[in-house]
């Protein structure tokens, strides 16, 4: 029965094991001794190694240790919060409460490449935001220290004000680890859209061209966010702006664009090739640049001669005779005017036009109303109007596709991928992570409460106005809910042995798991750790007086017990293999038990039992925490 609990299994992904073990693979001639040998790296990339002292890019003081804090693996995790939560048991959405950095570790694993969108509002560092202070050595502790989890040395949340001579720096040193980890949760065809105004969006560009690549750029957006002029201002500009930055995650990738007007579409004659519209027959070039497209056009029925434009046609001789066969070309009945051509609904190579880069749809007083109206005046200063993200998520998102957004503030993501659901009979999933940042505010003492209230009170405003409807859409609820989390430290102890009292740390081991954890705790963590999302399916079933859990329809068995005698376990072991013949797992299955629940023949028969009565593509393995 193999051990789960190690280190290295327990922790998250560990993305600097992975790069290295990726380039193993490539060049397994660059290691020695198990070490990179980086001379032979230069030499079989040859020419595409930069080695000059002066480069272009972006560079600050500390971005090193950023580049480190993103791969270093995080040793928190999420534990479930039902009661705060709508709809846990059949919800696909995720409100996380926590630090984003840390939140973005323990994700990898399960949701790397399966995010359709990121849409994020990051602090604009105008000198009043909060700076997450990140620690490299233990990030978890100090988050908890930061808000008031846990007992530190007094450390506060603080501004960037621009009176820091790390300014900007501090701002870089924030965005590049969370944009690191964020791209690899985006699918190959995935696009981010990231808010910002002209404080950072110049270093953002650049960050992102690091990050994404330059050839990903899609569009910078402008964003007109005001109505009315901003008297306050001094330099005699009313700042009425913001940005949207998108960036995809390969090259292959666009935006859906814009729908074409199809109304003047109509077949009047009852043209077997469908739906057409009269189209302009003209050309666009003058004699001297195109001389073939510059000829007289003659009816061949009424032999009536239109000349030729000024700009020529938009067919060559032989291509308009084709066309004219083919009874496309629509000649004026009464031989005036100019000849046009049939433009065939069907043969449009796309019902898509692009969109501007300038939105102008909505405005920020907007998004304000929306959270005074739902929760009280003042809550929340400045949030997006949702319809702002409802434009963004139709140009990249269709159906079932997942959105994250890392620095929810109030939810108006959440909002808008509920209110699109309902727009177009879409199930898009989301996932919010909010820092639990305090307000002043007695009603609602941090940020993430006032997150999770706003979706509450949206979800009401959709029951309500569904009211006995939700379920006719062919027998599928739609899903107005969403699971709770929130960032802890490990459910299971540390590995930190006492030099001068190992007997002690020994003891204190035999049970690796923290007292005070529920088997839902625990649960969840092995699903971060082995890959599974956080919303995939769990059934519970006593099996020989113990629980068991079913999960992903049987990919995982867990029975969580504290003790199972000998006498229980070939009992055990039996209503095991009958409830996995019963669940009938598309995949082979993994057993997880508590270690210290047996004794040593009681785990060496409950392993025989299991391994002797299954085939090896049914076994993926039996492990023990």
């Amino acid at each position: 029965m193999e051990k789960l609990t190690t280190d290295n299994q327990m922790q998250s992904a560990d993305l600097l094991a992975e790069n290295v073990e990726r380039l193993r693979g490539l060049f397994p001639e660059v290691f020695t001794e198990g070490k990179i040998d980086f001379a032979v790296l230069k030499e079989v990339l040859g020419g595409h190694v930069d080695e000059r002292e002066e480069k272009y890019g972006l560079n600050w003081h500390g971005k090193r240790q950023a580049r480190r804090l993103a791969l270093t693996p995080s040793t928190g995790t999420l534990r479930p919060c039902p009661g705060e939560s709508v709809d846990w048991e059949t919800t696909q959405n995720l409100m996380i409460e926590g630090d984003n950095l840390e939140v973005l570790k323990l994700l990898q694993k399960s949701y790397a490449g399966k995010v359709k969108l990121i849409y994020i509002d990051p602090p604009y560092n105008t000198g009043k935001d909060f700076v997450y202070s990140d620690d490299y050595r233990d990030n978890i502790r100090n988050y908890l220290e930061l808000t008031g989890q846990m007992d530190g040395e007094g450390r506060r949340m603080s501004s960037n004000t621009e009176a820091s001579g790390r300014f900007h720096t501090d701002w870089l040193n924030m965005m590049y680890p969370r944009l690191r980890l964020a791209r690899n949760l985006l699918k190959m065809e995935g696009v981010v859209f990231i808010s910002i105004d002209d404080g950072e969006v110049v270093n953002l560009r650049r960050l992102c061209d690091e990050i994404f690549g330059e050839e990903c750029f899609i569009a910078q957006m402008v964003w007109k966010t005001r109505a009315s002029e901003d008297t306050r201002a001094t330099t005699g500009v009313s700042t009425d702006h913001e940005y949207i930055i998108c960036y995809a995650r390969s090259t292959e990738v666009a935006l859906r664009g814009a729908e074409k007007n199809t109304e003047k579409f109509d077949n009047p004659d009852h043209d077997p090739r469908g739906p057409w519209r009269s189209a302009d027959l003209t050309g666009l070039a003058t004699k001297n640049a195109r001389p073939n497209l510059h000829y007289d056009l003659i009816d061949p029925v009424t032999q009536i001669n239109y000349g030729c434009p000024s700009k020529g046609w938009r067919y060559e001789p032989k291509t308009m005779s084709i066309k004219i066969d083919e009874g496309r070309i629509l000649f004026p009945k009464d031989g005036l005017g100019r000849p046009r051509h049939k433009l065939f609904l069907r043969e449009m190579r796309s019902l898509y036009k692009n969109i501007s880069s300038i939105i102008t749809k909505t405005t920020t007083s907007d998004g304000t109303r929306e959270v005074n109206e739902l929760l009280d005046d003042g809550v929340f200063h400045f949030p997006k109007p949702h319809v702002l993200l409802m434009t963004l998520m139709e140009q990249a998102t269709v159906e079932d596709d997942l959105v994250l957004d890392f620095f929810a503030g109030s939810g108006t993501t959440a909002h808008a991928v509920f209110n699109l659901n309902k727009q177009d009979g879409g199930n898009r999933r989301f996932i919010l992570v909010q820092l639990p940042e305090p307000t002043v505010q007695n009603k609602y003492p941090t940020i993430a409460e006032i997150t999770k209230e706003r979706l509450r009170r949206v979800i009401k405003k959709l029951n309500d106005a569904d009211a006995g409807q939700r379920d006719r859409n062919e027998g599928v609820k739609a899903d107005w809910g969403f699971r709770v989390f929130k960032l802890d430290t490990s459910n299971f102890k540390p590995w930190d042995p006492d030099p001068e009292d190992l007997n002690r740390t020994l003891l204190d081991h035999v049970d690796p798991i923290l007292p005070g954890r529920s088997e839902q705790d625990l649960l969840f963590e092995l699903l971060l750790k082995l890959g599974l999302e956080l919303t995939v399916p769990m059934e519970t079933r006593i099996i020989s007086g113990k629980a068991v859990h079913a999960i992903g329809g049987g990919a995982l068995l867990v029975c969580l017990a504290e003790e199972v005698t000998r006498k229980e376990v070939e009992p055990l072991a039996r209503g095991l293999l009958d409830w996995r013949k019963e669940l009938a797992p598309a995949v082979s299955t993994t057993f997880i038990f508590r270690d210290s629940a047996f004794d040593d023949v009681g785990k060496t028969n409950l392993t025989a039992i299991l391994e002797q009565n299954l085939f090896a593509s049914e076994l993926a393995g039996i492990r023990s925490l």
